[in-house]
């Protein structure tokens, strides 16, 4: 059974809450991310995460100035996250059932992030998935990004951004839009391919 660790993205960028919306487009575009993991205030806080749609919608759209705005005040706090041992079905669980794109990954301290990219490009049921998606350009585009990467070889970085075009894409569309269309999909997934083990499994694993 394929686990969260194995296909989660070790690379990942944490930034203070007290920074500048500012400062983290700039930290975003340096690094080619499209989150960041928001630093925890303590041992006993939560991480946080803000996106790039986050920005877009909360910032951009609304024509404030990311100066002026700091993290705080557009992340998401305490945010949704996957522990490294839970199956990557059951990840895409917790996304169907929370709307979300990523989720960092974390047993105590930050491990790395998941992505929908990363269960779509690096996991084995990527092509079951694939099938689901109810937009026949996207399916191609996570086609062609998973035989980049598998060209580069599974723990290749020959390919670094082979599992981004996916989301780019999502991005692109309205949230309302994108939103529909990763929730059509997975809910088509589990209904054609219920092999979940039992769900009180996410009682145990989802917890930081």
């Amino acid at each position: 059974m394929m686990k969260a660790s194995d296909i989660m993205t070790k690379d990942v960028a944490t930034i203070s809450s007290s920074a500048t919306v500012a400062e983290a487009i700039k930290l975003m575009q340096e690094g080619n991310w499209r989150s960041l993991i928001v630093d925890r205030e303590n041992e006993q806080d939560a991480y946080g995460i803000v996106t790039d749609t986050d920005i877009q919608f909360k910032v951009t759209a609304t024509g404030n100035d990311p100066q002026q705005i700091q993290v705080r005040e557009i992340m998401t706090k305490p945010c949704i996250v996957v522990n490294p041992d839970l199956s990557v079905e059951n990840v895409l669980r917790l996304f169907l059932n929370n709307r979300i794109l990523r989720a960092p990954v974390i047993q105590k301290e930050l491990l790395g992030i998941i992505s929908i990219s990363d269960i779509l490009v690096k996991s084995p049921i990527s092509e079951q998935l694939q099938a689901t998606f109810p937009d026949t350009k996207l399916q191609k585009l996570i086609q062609n990004a998973r035989s980049a990467y598998q060209q580069g070889g599974i723990h290749s970085d020959a390919h670094p951004q082979a599992w981004d075009v996916f989301e780019e894409n999502l991005s692109a569309l309205s949230q309302q839009h994108a939103e529909t269309i990763l929730h059509t999909a997975l809910k088509n997934y589990f209904e054609e391919f219920e092999q979940l083990q039992d769900s009180k499994i996410l009682d145990n694993l989802c917890s930081g």
